[in-house]
């Protein structure tokens, strides 16, 4: 008990250098700012596509089969292309710059989307679209990790991923509103009106982020941090080699390193155990129920319980894990069990699909498979601390080649496990869920074992060309 109290009393009482606080205090407000609005925008306008096609924008331009599901695959693949150039990109234009810029072209896009008038339209608009928002996440976790120490990280990527999740869960909040009011208004529907407003939403966080954002510790130039306050924020992360990383050499020790392939690999199944929310399963699941008609208020609110539950989930395991000292491995096992667990209900459920107790197992399942989404913030500050003494660029590119994985799988995994002609039931991708999950927890138990090793001799390493000794570190590597 005494050893608990003492480690709550350490974890929000921390000891700062002085200027520290106060210069963490800047950063928390104009990075996190700039970037939990941006990656609030960017999820309000990608789940606007699902809200949109229960509202209307089905049966207006005839969508007919998985027509859905390969548009998000078209967006997928833009994503997937533009990952890693997106991210070098970053070594050479300042993110202020570079973070606007590509808001303002998926604001653009998201607005002309408005104008389809069919499925093939809006595939060739999100591709592009895909590859405009390529940096935000990625992009954004690799500023996190220069500017946050490991003590610090876990809680600002959840605070950040929260921010998404809360677009999602706004966004079906902001249908309802459009199509009640909206709708028919200049002789457009209401699912139009939804592109248009969340695309100048997009607007003005853009010309924040070109105004504000500080660029990285070594870069930047913002007006509001002192020359000492510079100074300090190079200090708080450990100095590392940062060559440029336009070689043949970088790129073929940083594809057949084994952080790479280790990360990479974790990336790709636990971004498929968050196929029920990102495929939107639920609206699906209501839009063909066996036996109620939903209307469409109900379609586009009742999920929004999926993101909230999304949203508290990461906020207590980014904390909770900071609090352990960064024992992100264990949203693994959690996830493993939630993904078998919530499987299992809906397949139950669907053996007696006219009862209604069917339909409430269904929605308990599905608002407590949200919770898996703590993995986004937990297991790319995992990837942060673990490469936190590696080149920067070489962070980038696990970082990138993490989304990267992980989207080129599901381009092609929706469309074979969760297709849209596959409601209410999916009983493929329910058995799909169930294995890759117990794989998840088996691949964390592995890679954990795995960077706890590594960790311990970098850190050794660093202290010794230092000058510090570690005595913790030294007696046990």
């Amino acid at each position: 008990m005494v050893t608990t109290r003492s480690r709550l009393r350490e974890y929000f009482h921390t000891e700062y250098q002085p200027g520290e606080r106060k210069l963490v205090r800047k950063i928390d407000f104009f990075i996190l700012t700039f970037c939990c609005l941006s990656y609030f925008t960017n999820y309000l306008d990608r789940s606007n596509l699902s809200n949109a096609y229960v509202s209307g924008m089905k049966e207006d331009l005839g969508f007919v089969g998985d027509q859905l599901n390969v548009i998000n695959t078209c967006f997928t693949v833009g994503y997937v292309i533009g990952q890693i150039p997106a991210n070098l990109s970053l070594h050479y234009v300042k993110p202020r710059y570079f973070f606007p810029a590509c808001m303002l072209v998926w604001a653009g896009l998201t607005m002309v989307t408005a104008s389809a008038r069919t499925p093939g339209s809006i595939m060739a608009i999100r591709f592009f679209q895909g590859v405009a928002e390529a940096t935000t996440f990625v992009g954004t976790h690799y500023i996190l990790g220069s500017w946050y120490t490991e003590r610090e990280l876990g809680k600002r990527s959840g605070i950040f991923t929260a921010s998404g999740l809360a677009g999602t869960m706004i966004g079906g909040f902001i249908q309802t509103g459009i199509n009640s009011s909206l709708d028919g208004r200049s002789g457009l529907r209401g699912w139009r009106w939804l592109f248009i407003i969340d695309g100048l939403i997009t607007l003005p966080v853009a010309l924040y982020g070109f105004i504000f954002f500080p660029d990285t510790p070594s870069t930047t130039t913002a007006f509001y941090l002192t020359e000492s306050e510079k100074a300090l924020a190079v200090a708080r992360v450990p100095p590392v080699e940062d060559r440029s990383p336009v070689s043949w050499t970088f790129f073929k020790n940083a594809f057949s390193s084994w952080f790479f392939w280790g990360f990479v690999v974790m990336w790709i199944i636990a971004g498929e155990t968050e196929s029920f929310s990102s495929n939107a399963l639920m609206a699906l699941y209501m839009k063909s129920h066996p036996t109620t008609k939903y209307a469409v208020s109900q379609l586009n609110n009742y999920p929004t319980g999926v993101p909230a539950v999304g949203i508290a989930s990461t906020l207590f395991w980014a904390t909770l894990t900071d609090f352990l000292n960064g024992k992100r491995y264990l949203v693994g096992y959690f996830i493993g069990i939630t993904g078998v667990v919530t499987s299992a209900m809906i397949v139950a459920a669907s053996k007696d699909p006219t009862n209604p107790a069917s339909t409430a197992v269904v929605f308990g399942a599905y608002y407590w498979a949200g919770a898996v989404y703590a993995c986004q913030a937990t297991f790319f500050a995992w990837a942060n601390d673990a490469l936190r003494y590696e080149q920067h660029m070489f962070r980038a590119i696990v970082l990138a080649g993490m989304n990267l994985g992980s989207n080129a799988v599901n381009a092609w995994w929706s469309i074979i496990f969760y297709g849209a002609s596959m409601a209410p039931w999916f009983t493929r991708g329910m058995w799909a869920m169930i294995a890759v999950s117990i794989l998840l927890a088996v691949w964390t138990a592995v890679l954990s074992y795995t960077t706890a090793r590594h960790e311990k001799a970098r850190k050794a390493e660093f202290a010794a060309s230092s000058g510090v000794v570690d005595h913790k570190t030294a007696e046990y590597a």
